[in-house]
């Protein structure tokens, strides 16, 4: 059990990172999310293989009918990007926001291709989980009370009024044009897709628009359910998370069934794994990413876990039962690995490596 903290919160240095600052994790809380999915799964709430119809029937519009949620959760649906346009408005109300993204229609053939659904998956993932919730809980109210508090640890989709602006890290971050300065660590077709505004990368990823990354950081937006970039977290709480269900997820009662289907290798779309948005090969599973030639590549299919921009990642090791996060503030360029994150990575598989021996 290996728990480190160190740095500073402020961009100033004035203010030292203490054991329980928390911090804006942006992606990375799909792994989290996703782990309220599975336990919804093992509660028996919804099957994988069944249409999202059959739990949210708007859903059925634009051709949506047929599309099943194990091809929602893999990024498989074409529902990347939203056509109608979201602010923080619409996005604080989850009636109007289910009512919106139930018209939209998928931009490719759903399970013939699949692409990063960097936003949008959220937003799908929280209607879900209120269709099929007895208690119709949104899925950050899900995860608090079904994942977070069993667990004792703090991961808020939706941060508390309460928390106090003193435990927060201040999130340094870059402008979107930057990224051009960083082709060997960003994907650089992705990357000048999001200068040309019809393009899909760009409606993906720029709706709601934010000046750049950063903005998710904003008090606004930690308030909002944004289950796909606004959890707040500590680096404590994902790796407590990902270790309870690296070890079988008894204490959150996940099912043989429910763990089955996250260590098994990743279904991938017919189309292959060519991903439509972010352009590189990429594989995805029930709301986490698997593990492809740029997301832990030396770690077996068994594993899943989530990354989030500027280099927080987290993700649960079922063959050495480890779970293990890194959550930071000043915002990195590497996708993936960034070399922070990628040396504590590294230093830990050495130790098991010599433990083994």
């Amino acid at each position: 059990m290996v728990d480190l903290w160190g740095g500073y919160r402020d961009a100033q240095r004035l203010d030292p990172w203490e054991d329980d600052t928390l911090a804006t994790v942006f992606s990375t809380t799909k792994g989290m999310a996703a782990m309220a999915i599975a336990v919804a799964h093992s509660r028996g709430l919804f099957e994988l293989d069944e249409p999202v119809a059959t739990y949210w029937p708007e859903f059925a519009q634009a051709g949506k009918a047929a599309i099943t949620v194990r091809q929602l959760l893999s990024h498989q649906a074409g529902l990347s990007a939203i056509d109608e346009r979201l602010d923080l408005e619409v996005l604080s109300d989850l009636d109007r926001l289910a009512e919106i993204i139930a018209r939209q229609r998928p931009a490719w053939e759903p399970g013939s291709r699949h692409g990063y659904h960097g936003l949008s998956l959220g937003y799908y993932e929280n209607e879900l989980i209120r269709r099929v919730d007895p208690e119709h809980r949104s899925i950050g109210r899900f995860l608090w009370e079904e994942v977070a508090r069993p667990l004792d640890i703090e991961f808020y989709i939706g941060l508390p009024a309460e928390v106090p602006a003193s435990r927060l890290a201040t999130i340094q971050a870059f402008h979107p044009f930057t990224m051009l300065l960083h082709p060997k660590t960003m994907p650089v077709r992705m990357v000048l897709a999001l200068l040309w505004p019809p393009s899909l990368v760009a409606r993906t990823l720029t709706n709601p628009r934010m000046r750049g990354p950063g903005d998710m950081d904003l008090p606004e937006y930690r308030a909002i359910e944004f289950p796909s970039g606004s959890g707040v977290a500590n680096a404590r709480a994902l790796a407590k998370a990902y270790g309870v269900i690296a070890t079988g997820g008894q204490a959150l009662g996940l099912l043989p069934r429910t763990m089955e289907e996250l260590t098994a290798p990743p279904v991938l779309p017919t189309g292959g794994s060519r991903d439509l948005i972010i352009g590189w090969n990429t594989a995805y599973g029930l709301g986490f990413w698997k593990p492809c030639p740029v997301f832990l590549p030396e770690l077996r299919l068994r594993a899943f876990g989530a990354a989030g921009a500027g280099g927080s990642l987290g993700f649960a090791d079922p063959d050495t039962q480890v779970g293990y996060a890194y959550v930071m503030n000043r915002m990195g360029f590497h996708m993936y690995d960034d070399p922070r994150e990628k040396a504590l990575r590294d230093a830990l598989y050495r130790c098991l490596g010599r433990a083994r021996a």
